[in-house]
């Protein structure tokens, strides 16, 4: 695949994108979301990206998209680079996106493909693109106490050393995308206006997971 792609201003990023509606799961800038594509639909939106920009956005359906065939979007979502590409002997996709920068979606767009298409304004939110190296730093030893607690309770095993040494928006932004939360929660998380809120929510959500007793609302932790 060609070399690495920056994007300094949002003016650098493309007005369409299409979009890939996949209900409590969410990717934050310079993330890596690894994805099994195997809908003909999403096959062929992986083909489309893969001949333009290579740019996806990822976005949650506020109903589950098994429910209706075009369910209601989320408001904001995160955009991503296909940055690792392979095919399968049984006709699927395995790609990873890296992720570049949220987006607000302005409209949906009126399309022939078999996939969404939405006209994305970045500009609420330009500062995804350099990382987030505020003087704000997270509560750190706080977020891991409660880890300790939330792990030990639900029986997962975890790298503490990795966890202690991780830079902070690799452990925020990873936690965020694994622990199995509500959509309205994967979306407040998304949405924070920085990384130190962002910690601060994640630490909310976890520490009302350990008093209702259950990882999540919606199941086991993956």
């Amino acid at each position: 695949m060609p070399g690495p792609v920056t994007y300094e201003a949002a003016d650098d990023l493309p007005h369409a994108i299409p979009v890939f509606p996949l209900s409590r799961t969410i990717m934050l800038p310079r993330a890596r979301l690894p994805l099994n594509i195997f809908e003909p639909r999403y096959l062929a939106m992986v083909d489309g990206a893969l001949a333009g920009e290579r740019v996806i956005g990822m976005i949650q359906p506020r109903t589950s998209e098994f429910e209706r065939e075009r369910p209601e979007l989320f408001g904001v979502g995160c955009a991503g680079r296909i940055t690792q590409f392979s095919e399968t002997g049984d006709g699927r996709y395995l790609i990873t996106l890296t992720g570049i920068c949220r987006f607000r979606v302005a409209r949906e767009l009126s399309v022939t493909t078999p996939y969404r298409q939405v006209e994305a304004d970045w500009r609420d939110f330009e500062s995804d693109l350099s990382p987030d190296d505020s003087e704000l730093p997270i509560e750190r030893e706080s977020l891991i106490d409660s880890l300790r607690t939330y792990f030990a309770k639900f029986g997962q095993q975890v790298d503490w050393q990795a966890l202690k040494t991780a830079p902070a928006e690799a452990l925020v932004g990873s936690l965020a995308a694994i622990c199995p939360f509500s959509a309205e929660e994967k979306q407040a998380l998304l949405e924070a206006r920085d990384l130190k809120t962002r910690a601060e929510i994640l630490t909310g959500l976890i520490e009302m997971a350990i008093v209702a007793d259950t990882p999540g609302r919606q199941g086991p932790l993956q």
